[in-house]
């Protein structure tokens, strides 16, 4: 039974705004082929309130998604593996 999920992201803007959008596109892809999308936020380019990884700024997304529970630990470890990701938070609604 799919339950529903809402996660932020902050991806890197160190290469550019359209690698952080790539990257987005690339995580929503595989949210979709593993569950359903739902509503996508993106907030963009936003000041970090700290630095991080020595930058001052990162693209910022809040997707909501629903999937069966096993997937979300699937999202997080690629997202733990995957360069260009700041930080993400990935709740259960």
């Amino acid at each position: 039974m799919a339950k529903e999920y809402e996660i932020m992201l902050v991806f890197s803007v160190k290469e550019s705004e359209e690698a952080a959008q790539a990257l987005l596109q690339k995580f929503k892809d595989l949210i979709e082929k593993h569950g359903t999308l739902g509503e996508v936020d993106e907030w963009g380019r936003r000041k970090l309130a700290y630095l991080i990884n020595d930058e001052p700024e990162g693209y910022y997304a809040v997707v909501n998604y629903s999937a069966e529970p096993e997937f979300p630990a699937e999202l997080e470890r690629r997202l733990k593996i995957t360069d260009g990701v700041l930080r993400f938070l990935n709740i259960a609604k």
